[in-house]
């Protein structure tokens, strides 16, 4: 059985698509849909940055998404390849759960670039700057970073944000509690604490403003049922129904991304092949997750033709 994945924020970079694009009509009609949808030129800040302004949240989420669907466009026109007939399944980690859903069409392209550009802006405005923080636990499993979040909190917000693989756990809350928690970190025989370079603190509690505008968003926009099964973030489990996952994307702004449980799930299900579409970043935490299993990473013109003839 086979997954494809989708990355989430932080597999943004300056020159992202450009080959795809010089490469393929396909990946370009993609590319300028997503600047149509936005009223931006979206593209030109993939290929040529500021790198500042495509680390935007409202930038990079739509850019993450775009990139990874000028791979599934490409991959089906150029390749051959439908995603509904050598897929099993799909998954995305956060903000990829979106692409995910894009992939198998639950929203239009349109939709989801104008739904993540309203994430991000919505992410971005739920705290005052300065006053959220995240970090990532190196060397920590669910257990020691649970207990770690209970005891930095001291009456502020400290959660887990994202439970990545055995070893990499993300926290998120109050500034002052997130600094405690990486001050606090090897006493709790966690190897090391990393403050992240974030601008809000996504995945917690502090994000109800936004899970209020999403919700509202969501109202408006139809989602059509899926050519594949999804693996939500919030439940780790497959979900097909339209309405749910609606209610579940909701949710997930707030809620724990469970992407180890979700990846667990899968091979539990009977997955051996987990095919990343649009980075490099969820493959290394499926192979610390679970063994015996094939992980690729689809991103360049040779990697859509080697995954073309292998499968």
């Amino acid at each position: 059985m086979r997954a494809f994945i989708f990355p989430g924020q932080g597999s943004q970079k300056v020159g992202m698509g450009v080959e795809l694009a010089g490469a393929s009509a396909a990946a370009r009609e993609v590319f300028e849909e997503v600047d149509e949808a936005l009223g931006q030129k979206l593209s030109a800040i993939m290929r040529e940055g500021p790198e500042d302004v495509l680390m935007l949240t409202e930038n990079a989420q739509p850019a993450i998404m775009a990139n990874a669907i000028a791979v599934v466009r490409v991959l089906g026109k150029e390749g051959g390849l439908s995603l509904a007939a050598k897929g099993d399944c799909v998954a995305g980690h956060s903000l990829g759960e979106y692409t995910a859903l894009c992939a198998v069409g639950g929203f239009t392209l349109t939709d989801t670039a104008r739904l993540l550009r309203l994430r991000g802006l919505a992410m971005q405005a739920a705290v005052p700057v300065g006053e959220g923080a995240m970090c990532a636990l190196l060397g920590a499993d669910i257990d020691k970073a649970t207990a770690l979040a209970a005891a930095a909190a001291d009456g502020e917000v400290c959660e887990i944000a994202n439970d990545n693989d055995p070893g990499q756990v993300v926290l998120s809350g109050s500034k002052d509690a997130i600094e405690r928690a990486v001050a606090m970190a090897k006493d709790f025989a966690i190897k090391r604490a990393v403050p992240l370079a974030v601008s809000a603190p996504f995945h917690s509690s502090l994000m109800k403003p936004a899970a209020k505008a999403m919700d509202e968003a969501l109202e408006r926009v139809t989602l059509q049922p899926f050519r594949l099964p999804l693996y939500a973030n919030v439940t780790a489990k497959e979900c097909t129904d339209p309405d749910a996952e609606r209610l579940l994307l909701v949710e997930q702004i707030t809620g724990r991304v469970r992407w180890r449980e979700s990846v667990l799930a899968m091979k539990a299900a009977g997955v051996d092949h987990f095919v990343e579409l649009g980075g490099k970043v969820l493959g290394p935490m499926v192979s610390r997750t679970v063994e015996d299993v094939k992980v690729t990473s689809v991103v360049t013109m040779a990697d859509i033709e080697a995954l073309a003839k292998e499968i």
